[in-house]
């Protein structure tokens, strides 16, 4: 059972007669269009339900259809026994008929209303029962409920949720299935009498039957209305927009009931009760007369046509707009706009029906316009092109106005996509001229009497004729494209049904339409609605002709109710041409109104003001009937009170004594007359804007990862590392709250301070104003001193920040300068601007879509878009507010439970509509604002109590206003520091809202009520103005103390009691208060609406909502989960389960009285609803009312509780008590309400405001001759439970402010835009999102598909950019290159976001985030450790003194050898011994996985002599790096290099990578031939801007984080940098370093550990030697002074450092260059005589330690290595090794008696680089190629044993072996330094528990004295021949030592033991031996242990 049941067509015998006789027409070969005959019926709305079908699918046939087959029988159930079945008695024997209750007392429950049902058996009388209104449609057939409730008003049975049920109790008796919208028939309402009456019919949508024969909605009210179609109909009007229309939204389809003709007074629409049942038959649509206004929607003939489609649905919906430019660009000409890319040209198709589309007229033709047209007709007629050329018109032109938007419509709907042109002679074609002229007016013809036409409706019509009579060919060229799904896909797919189209209309066309044919059937379509549409087709040779007989019958009155008239062409050999003459009162009004820019209506709303043209209507407006006149009211009120009276009581010259004499309300009070605020605080009050929300923080970091994505990305457009700060430049509309308002935020965000722009603790506004700019002419000065400031600091990055960018997207070429419009194309779109690098631009806006086209500047990956708070129910942002947006406005108006937050004021819309038809040459804007102003300023005098008694005042406003102004009075006087509630008016004109604001400040002034509220007018070039005493009160409550300081944005006005007048053509970015309680946009234009339009207008009413008394799974009106995903444009919502939910659930209904609260008058935050304010979910005629202060904080679909109006009023002998007077919200006259609140107001006169009770003092009186509804004693299930917030449970939460901040604000729409944006298109998104995005776009293309409900925000921006083209005056509309690639801006972004959600404070803090990410690249962590075992005991000698510049080698000679390790790397290995140290009690205790945990950094500004990894590319150094693409990638050659090595045995071939740039260092057998070695420089040569030593350095899986980059650490210096990397990654070090020299180590090194790297470096330096000395030789060049070092240089060095002696402090540490460091030590005078040369590493600390005063020393070198190869000649490096390679190396080199010396006066920084390097060591099993947890015992087993094999170098494993079991291994050497393991010439990590004392077997070897010293253990790894063993028999071991002997394999391993004789003082065990866990082919290593005997 549902509620939404399409009205079938029952004809006449003349309708019957003329369906046959066209349909046989139709039938006839001569005619194309079969199906045409189903267009004269338009078939009814039927929106789709959630299962995908019609909610009327399901339904039967109705009795008496023309169907011929039986109706289905039906058996109903039998009744009980001993019942009752008498008709008209329900089965408990209580009679049911109206004619026996209609004086009896009924008590109807809360939520329920009587209801007259029909019965078959009494057809002249009506049944009686009570059905809740939540499952009865509104007054046009909408929201209802699926499903029944009700209950019987005879016996009081309840709980019937079936109608089956209840109609079996009522003893319906039927025949047929019961269906509540067959007996439902009539409200019922009492009369004056108190008598229960018939009412107006349910609408029942079109199921309501008059007369038998015609379906025809009587009136639903004694009073009448303006026309429901007026009130319904939207400013849409014709544009040059092609906005698509498939929704299916029919507000007048099913409209409102109709009352008669009557003329109307300015009051609440109160009439005699003689016009309720007047009913005036015009012809509305086809076939059907409907009540004048009315349109109903009449479903398929039931014999059911092969051309009728149950699914396609068609419906007269409401007309969209989609904005109005100017009228010199108001038509898009056939070369600007295009299709699909492609241009618009009428010659670009084939079709021979395609005609030209001339906008010249022809010679000689001309039609002269009447004289006095719009004076004798009353209307300004409107002429749209058609085809052919129009006559020029002469004579009284300017009374007639011509569009050409329908001939673009035509030529656009004739240009086929450009993926059917490739086809040639194709059969698909575009329709022909006279099937467009046809369904032209079969679109006109649907149209109701007050719609508007609109050409993307026309437009939608034709594409889906076009696509249905080419379907099988669409199809076919479809089938290679991927398949669509829902929402992402952007093809031609046929759209749902579209109002208006002719379902079948040329489906498999058999012939074309001819032009004979045309005349007569579009007259024969035309005949169906009467005199609607005029078709001038016979007999008129010419569109002068018709348009000359046009002018001559409307002058002679005959078009008198015609609203369009279509002239006709088709002589014979000539081209078929066509007009359309809109000739409608009303249509002719809005097209008028529309054929102007935004701009020019200002201008002529200001021209009207300014003329005097409105005075007529403001004293028409100030006449209050038999009350008096407004002004004279006003007087008295203000003699009563002892103030002067005005001089004069016209209304113009009160405004003019008002300006003169009235000062504005900041100076009307000098400080000694002003009163004082309140000294009471309130504790609610709080202010939480200033707040950052996490969400924000998500969006900031968002913004961040795009600014980095750029950065990262291969183009190289964004160098981050190069810049070291932020700079910034917001730039908003010309504004000045806006502007305040953002210099506000900026200020209290602590960017500034953040960002170092000022120093300053506490900065002020003013400083932070240099950071924020109007876009108006100053602007230009402020950009163009930033371009110059980012020109000349590259090393700053600039950040624009356009702030709103949707506000001006004009072409700056296009605009005068004078209107400030083109300054952002001028400014940012600057090559100045564009080509800047270090500038990035950041648009930030609600409405994104002007910004979204084809010639777009922002890369769709640019695009940054505000997140969902939730997703599926999960708050994943934890915030305490949560948004309330327009979809959330929307969702309210669905609920049908609870009073929706988005509603119109039908009141109002009567008013204003009867005064646009007394005044038809104003503006409607000036009506409207003037109608509206009259309302608040009534409602003042109402509710103030300064008019008399007598003066019935409330019938002159409306209960909407009369709430509004009730609630604004109340509020703070419930504060006890008088918090309040903001009021927006939004009136966009600024002349019409400085008239409003001096007319309500002359009633508020002489009605006393200057210190009770503030009246703002919101002027946006103006700074707010503030009365005095409310700035008192604002700096009382925001604790400032500050004596100068005054509110400069509406933020600040928080709490504030006042109305806020917002003027300006659209909004433009100000932020609105949590006290904001309505938005009043009942003025708004309704003439422009695109989508930003729209949007923006309703974005006033955002809110963030608390969101702590909310669980996350109730979605409120205030919940975010109306959008159930993130990027969803809307959500599903399933209505029948919601209605059976609150059915259920609730048994409060909306309408039912509640308890009377503290918060009377002040608490709603949504007003009274009386029966002129229509929503779909307020029933009709009902006083909808304030909710109960528990619903002031939460308010839940399936909650409704409302609360009805509750005067209190004190007992004239008992002032202590207090009488609350309830009344029914069910009472069907008004106007007895209106009555009764008139009474009791006038009983407050001696009281201004409400008093308020608390409940338990409320007294209700006794039953009246109202019978008011029965007040709830027991509150309700869902009223107790939603009290659940503390807060709102307070019995202390006095103040209404407080309570109002939980709820979103009101929103108030003129029934034109509500009845739009409440709709549906026909994907099921909200009407307006399918409108054109922004005046200044156009649709690319008429073929487009719809928005889909399913589209993410990202797929909606590519919908967007692929659909829509910039207009000539966009400014990206010059953005039109070929390569695709150069459309988009490298750094622009674009941010986006629902307004009011926070978009300002996620912007500065990614500014805040961004200057510090940029220190961060500007730091690198360094390691900062402080040397380990530093407690040396022996004596040495000192170097003196400590500034010496180079060290003398005769006096290292004398320094010891420190053979500790202090590198705090190497914290985890084992000692090695040195005579005289002691190590301390708890060292080497650290294990080796903790020492990376704990190792300690610091973070380090880069200095400008810093190396730099690949990220790096600045300007300086680009041709070092040879990257950057701007720059030519240098070429590089593979040179192969061999030598032979004895040690190795065999020949070693290295591969050389020499970049051209670099070959000069070489030198070749010839050029480009064989390599012969390296160019070495000669120690005595001296270049100050050179470096003699190669630097080497060996990497490994550092290509992108190596710091190979030496530019600026060389400080220009030319160097020699080699970087040796493995084979395999050849490669990609090649790509990352084109400009690098590589040096590939041979393929047997990839898994060889750093040892072998150093090894070969060596070896190759010392070939290369020896092959430079050869050389020189035959050059007869000296040999020996060939410079023999070489630079071994860690990946990881980042800086240097020296240390400065001559400071005045003490010694300092700076940064110096790696030059410096390098010539430093390469001009040490003795430099030949060492061997090897380091420096040490730095620490923080260093300069505090032992080591400051040395120099120089002796010890231990690492990672920065100067190596003599010379020298060292003999002692090469392990090239095995893994670990500790370089303590290997030095010990040896020392024992060979070579000086080591570390330059303690410099210093190398090391960066912390976590990813790659020869330390990370990965080991993993044989069998996978996966890192496996194997235990370091594992690493080696027995020979020949079934053991895991793993694939690890064999050393590698050997040596982790020893480091973590050594310990077992030498139980005796653990923690006992004073007895170490013995290890013969070599030094191995045996772990941090056991000491190494080294010692070399070569002859002449420097070792340490160790006599009389006993080791606990012997390492022979690999003995060579020098050990002997004599040698090892000067040692002594202690009993039980342990013997390691390594070899690389068995048999050397016991010819080793053999060898030596071991076996003499060590026992072995066959179980002794080991080999590391490799399989035979990895060559394992043996080892043997033994003991000591």
């Amino acid at each position: 059972m549902g509620n939404s049941y399409a009205g079938q067509l029952r004809t006449t015998r003349f309708e019957e007669v003329l369906h046959n006789s066209i349909e046989a027409s139709l039938r006839s070969n001569i005619v194309v269009p079969r199906p045409v005959f189903s267009q004269l019926y338009l078939e009814a709305e039927q929106p789709l339900a959630h299962n995908g079908r019609t909610e009327n699918d399901d339904e039967d046939d109705e009795d008496g259809s023309e169907s011929n087959s039986p109706p289905i029988p039906y058996q109903m159930k039998p009744p009980p026994e001993g019942c009752c079945t008498t008709d008209g008695y329900c089965q408990a024997g209580r009679d049911l008929r109206l004619s026996s209750l209609a004086s009896d007392s009924l008590d109807v429950l809360p939520g329920f209303m009587l209801i007259g049902l029909k019965s078959p058996a009494l057809p002249e009388n009506l049944l009686v029962g009570a059905v809740d209104h939540r499952f009865l449609p509104d007054e046009r057939g909408h929201n209802a409920l699926l499903g029944f409730s009700g209950y019987c008003m005879g016996c009081g049975e309840k709980g019937f949720r079936y109608f089956t049920d209840f109609a079996n109790h009522i003893n319906l008796k039927l025949s047929t299935q019961p269906k509540k919208q067959k007996h439902l028939k009539f409200h019922l309402y009492r009369n004056n009498q108190g008598v229960l009456v018939k009412g107006a019919p349910i609408c029942w949508r079109g199921h309501g039957k008059i007369d038998g024969r015609i379906r025809q909605l009587s009136s639903s009210l004694p009073e009448a209305h303006a026309t429901s179609d007026e009130q319904s109909t939207s400013g849409a009007l014709m544009h040059s927009s092609h906005t698509p229309s498939s929704y299916a939204a029919a507000s007048h389809a099913n409209g409102a009931p109709q009352i008669s003709d009557t003329p109307h007074s300015l009051t609440n629409g109160i009439h005699a009760a003689s016009s309720v049942a007047q009913t005036v038959i015009n012809h509305s649509g086809p076939g059907r007369p409907s009540a004048t206004g009315l349109q109903t929607n009449a479903g398929p003939p039931k014999k059911r046509h092969k051309g009728w489609s149950p699914e396609s649905s068609s419906s007269s919906g409401l007309l969209e707009n989609t904005g109005k430019v100017a009228p010199s660009s108001s038509v898009l000409p056939s070369s600007t706009v295009s299709a699909n890319g492609a241009r618009l040209d009428a010659s670009a198709t084939t079709s021979s029906s395609q005609r030209s589309l001339t906008t010249h007229s022809p010679s000689g033709l001309s039609v002269a316009v009447p004289d006095q047209l719009l004076h004798t007709c009353g209307l300004q007629p409107v002429i749209f092109k058609g085809h052919g050329p129009l006559p020029q018109l002469t004579g009284n032109f300017s009374e007639v106005l011509v569009s050409s938007l329908l001939q673009s419509c035509y030529l656009s709907s004739q240009t086929l996509p450009r993926v059917y042109q490739h086809y040639g002679p194709s059969p698909i074609q575009p329709l022909s001229t006279e099937m467009q002229i046809l369904l032209t007016v079969y679109y006109l013809v649907q149209l109701g009497p007050e719609q508007v036409p609109l050409i993307e409706d026309l437009e939608q019509i034709f594409m889906r004729s076009w696509r249905e009579s080419h379907l099988s060919e669409i199809r076919q060229n479809q089938q290679p494209q991927i398949p669509a799904t829902q929402g992402r896909h952007y093809g031609i797919e046929a759209p749902p049904a579209l109002p208006g189209l002719p379902q079948h209309l040329g489906l498999a066309p058999q012939q074309p339409l001819t032009p004979s044919q045309l005349p007569w059937l579009a007259q024969l379509a035309a005949s169906s609605c009467g005199e609607g549409v005029v078709v001038l087709g016979e007999q008129v040779g010419s569109l002068a002709q018709g348009l000359q007989q046009m002018f001559r019958k409307l002058m002679e009155g005959r078009f008198e109710n015609t609203n369009y008239i279509v002239v006709i062409v088709t002589a014979s050999g000539h081209e078929t041409q066509s007009c359309v003459v809109v000739t409608g009162k009303h249509q002719c009004r809005a097209l008028a109104e529309n054929m102007f820019s935004p701009n020019e209506g200002l201008r002529e709303i200001n021209h009207q003001l300014s003329s005097g043209d409105a005075q007529e209507l403001i004293q028409f407006c100030s006449s209050l009937g038999q009350e008096g006149d407004m002004d004279s009211l006003l007087d008295s009120a203000t003699l009563d009170s002892n103030e002067p009276s005005p001089l004069s009581s016209s209304q113009e010259s009160t405004e003019e004594k008002t300006v003169k004499n009235t000062h504005s309300p900041k100076d009307s009070h000098s400080p000694k007359d002003r009163v004082l605020p309140p000294k009471e605080t309130c504790s609610e009050y709080a202010v939480e804007w200033r707040d950052i929300r996490p969400i924000q923080l998500a969006v900031a970091r968002k913004l961040l990862s795009h600014v980095c994505a750029i950065a990262d990305s291969s183009t190289q457009n964004l160098d981050l590392v190069s810049f070291d700060r932020v700079n910034f430049l917001i730039l908003v509309p010309p504004s000045e709250v806006t502007f305040q308002q953002t210099v506000l935020h900026l200020w209290s965000s602590g960017v500034l301070r953040e960002l170092g722009s000022v120093e300053q603790d506490c900065v002020s506004q003013r400083e932070a104003e240099r950071y924020v700019v109007k876009m108006d002419q100053s602007a230009q000065v402020r950009v163009d001193s930033l371009i110059q400031e980012a020109h000349s600091n590259s090393y700053t990055l600039y950040i624009l920040v356009h702030d709103h960018a949707h506000w001006d997207v004009s072409s700056a070429s296009y605009c005068n300068t004078d209107t400030g419009l083109g300054l952002v194309d001028q400014l940012l779109n600057s090559r100045q601007v564009r080509d800047a690098p270090n500038i990035l631009i950041l648009h930030v806006t609600s409405f994104p879509f002007a910004l979204q086209t084809q010639f777009t500047r922002i890369s769709p990956y640019n695009e940054i878009h505000w997140p969902s708070s939730f997703s599926n129910d999960v708050d994943l942002y934890h915030e305490r507010t949560r948004y309330f947006g327009v979809s959330e406005l929307l969702e309210s108006t669905r609920s049908g439970s609870s009073l929706p937050l988005m509603r119109c004021d039908s009141s109002f819309e009567s008013m204003a509509s009867s005064l646009e038809e007394r005044f038809p040459k104003l503006h409607s804007a000036v009506i409207r604002t003037t109608v509206l102003i009259h309302h608040y300023c009534t409602a003042l005098m109402a509710v103030s109590g300064r008019i008399g008694g007598s003066h019935n005042l409330h019938k002159h406003t409306s209960v909407e206003t009369l709430g509004i102004v009730q609630a604004l009075l109340s509020a703070a006087q419930q504060c006890p520091a008088h918090h309040g509630h903001m009021i927006l008016l939004r009136i966009p004109s600024l002349a019409l809202a400085a008239w409003a604001h001096r007319r309500l400040s002359r009633v508020r002034r002489q009605l006393g009520l200057e210190e009770s509220f503030e009246i703002i007018l919101g002027n946006p070039s103006q700074p707010l103005n503030v009365g005095h005493s409310f700035i008192d009160q604002i700096k009382l409550w925001l604790k400032i103390q500050e004596s100068d300081w005054v509110p400069r944005t509406y933020l600040e006005l928080e709490a504030l009691p006042c109305i806020l007048i917002l003027s300006g053509a659209e909004p433009q970015g100000e932020s609105l208060p949590r006290s904001l309680k309505y938005c009043d946009l009942r003025v708004v234009s309704c003439s422009y609406l695109q989508r930003t339009t729209l949007e923006q207008e309703l974005g006033l009413a955002a809110y963030l909502l608390k969101a702590e008394s909310r669980s996350p799974h109730n979605t409120g009106p205030g919940s975010d989960l109306l959008e159930s995903d993130a990027e969803k444009l809307s959500s599903t919502d399933n209505e029948e389960e919601e209605g059976q939910e609150n059915g259920k659930s609730s048994p409060v209904s909306s309408n039912q009285p509640l308890q009377s609260s503290p918060d009377v008058g002040a608490l709603d935050p949504s007003p009274t609803q009386s029966s002129t304010s229509t929503s779909p979910d307020a029933p009709k005629c009902t006083v909808d009312t304030t909710p109960s202060p528990s619903r002031a904080q939460t308010q839940f679909p399936s909650q409704s509780s409302s609360q009805s109006f509750i005067y209190h009023q004190p007992s004239l002998h008992h002032p202590s008590q207090s009488i609350a007077h309830t009344y029914s919200l069910s009472q069907p006259i008004f106007q007895q309400q209106i009555l009764s609140q008139n009474q009791l107001l006038a009983q407050t006169n001696s009281q201004p405001y409400f008093q308020t009770l608390p409940p338990h003092q409320v007294s209700h009186p006794p039953t009246q001759s109202l019978a008011p509804v029965r007040p709830r004693r027991h509150p309700s299930k869902s009223t107790s439970s939603s009290s659940s917030s503390p807060r709102a449970s307070s019995p202390h939460l006095s103040c209404s402010w407080a309570r109002g901040v939980s709820r979103p604000p009101s929103v108030l729409l003129p029934r034109s835009l509500y009845d739009i944006i409440t709709a549906n298109d026909g994907s099921g998104l909200p009407r307006c999102t399918s409108f054109l995005p922004h005046m200044s776009v156009a649709w690319a293309s008429s073929f487009r598909p719809l928005l889909s409900k399913m589209m993410t925000c990202t797929e909606q921006s590519l919908y967007y950019r692929q659909w829509t083209v910039p207009r000539p005056y966009h400014m990206d509309s010059s953005n039109r290159t070929e390569g695709r690639s150069d459309n988009f801006h490298p750094r622009r972004l674009l941010l986006s976001g629902p307004p009011q959600v926070g978009k300002t404070g996620a912007y500065l803090h990614f500014l805040g985030i961004l200057s510090r990410m940029l220190i961060r690249l500007m730091e690198v962590d360094i390691y900062n450790e402080e040397d380990i075992n530093l407690n040396v005991q022996f004596d040495g000698v000192h170097y003196k003194p400590p500034n010496a510049l180079w060290p003398d080698p005769d006096v290292m000679k004398t320094l010891p050898f420190d053979y500790i390790v202090h590198d705090p790397k190497y914290d985890d290995i084992s000692l090695v011994y040195c005579p005289g140290y002691r190590p301390a009690s708890d060292a080497n205790t650290v294990h080796q996985e903790e020492v990376c945990l704990r190792r300690r950094t610091t973070r380090i500004k880069l200095s400008k002599y810093a190396a730099f990894n690949t990220y790096h590319h600045c300007e300086q150094c680009h041709l070092y790096l040879g990257f950057n693409p701007r720059y030519q990638i240098y070429e590089s050659t593979l040179h192969a290099f061999t030598f032979t090595h004895l040690l190795l045995g065999e020949e070693i071939q290295l591969y050389f990578i020499i970049p051209k740039s670099k070959e000069h260092y070489f030198s070749f057998n010839q050029p480009g031939g064989q390599l012969e070695g390296m160019r070495l420089p000669l120690a005595a040569d001296r270049s100050p801007n050179c470096i003699k030593s190669p630097i080497f350095t060996p990497t490994t899986g550092r290509h992108e984080h190596g710091l190979f980059n030496l530019y600026h650490a060389m400080d220009g210096a030319a160097h020699l940098h080699i970087l040796v990397v493995k084979e395999y990654e050849m490669a990609v070090y090649k790509k990352y370093w084109p400009n690098h020299i590589l040096l590939v180590l041979p393929p047997v090194f990839n898994g060889a550990g750093i040892g072998a790297a150093h090894f070969l470096i060596k070896e190759l330096s010392y070939h290369n030697l020896e092959l430079e000395r050869s050389r020189r030789q035959e050059g007869s060049g000296p040999i020996s002074d060939v410079w023999p070092f070489i630079i071994l240089a860690d990946d990881s060095c980042v800086m240097w450092n020296v240390v400065d002696f001559d400071a005045r402090n003490g010694p300092v540490e700076h940064a110096a260059s790696l030059k410096q460091v390098l010539q430093h030590m390469e001009g040490c005078p003795d430099l030949a005589h060492y061997g090897l040369c380091g420096i040490r590493k730095w620490s923080s600390r260093v300069l505090a330690g032992p080591n400051q005063r040395k120099p120089f020393s002796r010890g231990h070198v690492h990672d920065f290595l100067l190596l003599n190869v010379d020298r060292s000649q003999n002692i090469q490096y392990d090239q095995n090794r893994f670990t500790c390679h370089d303590i290997d190396f030095t010990l040896r080199l020392h024992s060979a008696g070579l000086l080591v010396c570390r330059f303690n006066n410099f210093s190398v920084m090391k960066k912390q680089i976590a990813i790659g390097g020869y330390r990370t060591f990965i080991i993993k099993t044989k069998m996978t190629d996966v890192p496996t947890s194997v235990g370091p015992s594992q690493y080696v087993c027995a020979p020949d044993s079934k053991h895991l094999f793993l694939a690890t170098p064999a050393q590698l494993l050997l040596e982790k072996y020893l480091q973590h079991t050594s310990h077992k291994l030498f139980p005796l050497s653990t923690k006992n330094y004073e007895h170490p393991v013995l290890s013969v010439d070599c030094y191995i990590n045996l772990g941090p528990e056991v000491t190494v004392c080294f010692v070399s077997s070569r002859p002449h070897a420097v070792n340490i004295c160790t006599t009389g010293l006993l080791f606990s253990g012997l390492l022979l790894c690999f003995a060579d021949a020098f050990v002997t063993p004599s040698f090892l028999k000067k040692f002594s071991f202690l009993k039980g030592a342990t013997l390691c002997v390594i070899s690389a394999d068995r048999s050397s391993l016991r010819q080793t033991v053999g060898r030596l004789e071991l076996e003499e003082e060590w026992r072995f065990r066959l179980s002794d031996e080991f080999q590391t866990a490799n399989a035979k082919e990895d060559r394992p290593l043996f080892f043997l242990t033994g003991k000591h005997i």
